[in-house]
């Protein structure tokens, strides 16, 4: 991991957070559709980490799936990509998919070499053709984010995080973990606004010896916002970034 000091402001991406209406089945096809371990630190939580995983590192970003009382409709305003090392590989991680109770799902995607799935409380997912740029990330490939203005969010998610910018352009923007390891975090921008919330959020947490409160004060800064998602008395902030895309800071350490 790359080294850092309590005077160097910025947040690690930890982890993938999935609101769910049963979180023991769905965080049970997570587990199994990355072959990844499960436990659950609290009832209604389920974690999902590779195995011997230290968390958190930036090797991978683990999962927590938590249940809430009434989830949104689901929304595609991020999705995660998942990664493939050959045909044959793709072909038999869909079908093991299927047989955990994932869908094929028809967005208009026409003929793509990756598949587009849904897990079994509806949030989309794809499985992408091997492709060399995430031979190295484990079973997450990405998280892909859809939104208006790629480049604003990027420089934003840049600024905010300390993972580095990879590629940019109008259309695409991709970052990763500065120790050039896991998945990467990726904007792709989108035909239409994005009105609804999401499902999937992305949680952050400030280094050790690092503020919280001060780390949400200079997110406000760079264009995020505090919100209200009925969550009462938590030890996590909720917040949005320019776009509106919801995102948590946790506790430091």
């Amino acid at each position: 991991m790359v080294g850092i000091n309590s005077e160097f402001m910025a947040l690690r991406v930890v982890q993938v957070n999935f609101k769910a209406r049963n979180e023991i089945a769905l965080g049970n096809f997570w587990a199994r559709a990355l072959e990844w371990e499960i436990s659950s630190e609290a009832p209604g939580v389920m974690n999902i980490e590779p195995p011997n995983f230290t968390w958190p590192e930036p090797t991978a970003l683990s999962i927590d799936v938590v249940r809430v009382p009434d989830p949104q409709t689901v929304a595609y305003r991020a999705h995660l990509d998942l990664a493939t090392t050959s045909l044959e590989h793709q072909a038999k991680l869909i079908e093991r998919l299927v047989s955990l109770g994932a869908t094929h799902v028809d967005i208009g995607q026409c003929d793509v070499p990756w598949a587009v799935m849904s897990d079994p409380e509806g949030n989309l997912f794809c499985v992408l053709e091997p492709r060399a740029i995430y031979k190295d990330t484990g079973p997450i490939a990405a998280v892909v984010v859809h939104c208006q203005k790629p480049q604003t969010l990027g420089k934003f998610w840049d600024q905010a995080t300390d993972w580095s910018l990879i590629e940019s352009d109008t259309d695409f923007v991709s970052l990763r973990s500065a120790a050039g390891v896991g998945p990467y975090l990726e904007f792709l921008r989108a035909d239409a606004p994005i009105r609804s919330t999401g499902r999937m959020h992305l949680d952050l947490k400030p280094y050790a010896g690092n503020d919280q409160a001060a780390e949400v004060a200079r997110l406000i800064g760079l264009g995020a916002r505090e919100i209200d998602l009925g969550q009462g008395q938590v030890s996590w902030v909720c917040m949005s970034d320019p776009e509106g895309n919801d995102f948590c800071v946790l506790v430091a350490g």
